[in-house]
């Protein structure tokens, strides 16, 4: 499956944030969405970083008494790893497992037009092997069309 096929059968939105958005606000934006990572875009809607929960509890963890003065653009994390829309979600897998990374903004053109998570993966490979094992199951049963 190609990420464009993932992106287009299960489409959402993506919340982001700017750099310049407070802890707090950081924290309460991924909870209240239910959420690991937010995409931080400057002011012209460039993707610069990705602030996700690991950041954010070793900023609280190196700075227990003054974390809250961190803002988004402090903590992101800003040398990305992306994905483009024609590449294989086992690419990107791939990627998520050798770079040890969570979330994979994918750019078309300079544009963030999704972001993969590794539910995204799992739930693809799962409907891949469900739909493969209905066909060999049919198969097996001689009640296949073909």
């Amino acid at each position: 499956m190609f990420v464009k096929e993932l992106l287009k059968s299960s489409p959402k939105d993506i919340i982001t944030i700017d750099p310049s958005t407070d802890l707090w606000t950081a924290m309460e934006t991924l909870i209240s969405n239910k959420i690991g990572c937010l995409p931080v875009l400057d002011s012209s809607g460039t993707l610069v970083g990705i602030l996700d929960d690991k950041d954010i509890f070793r900023a609280v963890y190196e700075n227990q008494d003054n974390f809250e003065k961190f803002t988004a653009g402090e903590l992101m994390t800003s040398n990305l790893i992306i994905g483009m829309p024609d590449d294989d979600l086992n690419y990107i897998a791939g990627l998520m497992a050798k770079n040890d990374i969570r979330y994979v903004p994918i750019m078309d053109d300079k544009k963030m037009v999704g972001l993969i998570s590794p539910g995204d993966v799992v739930k693809a490979q799962m409907t891949h092997i469900e739909i493969e094992n209905r066909y060999l199951k049919m198969y097996m049963e001689g009640t296949h069309l073909g």
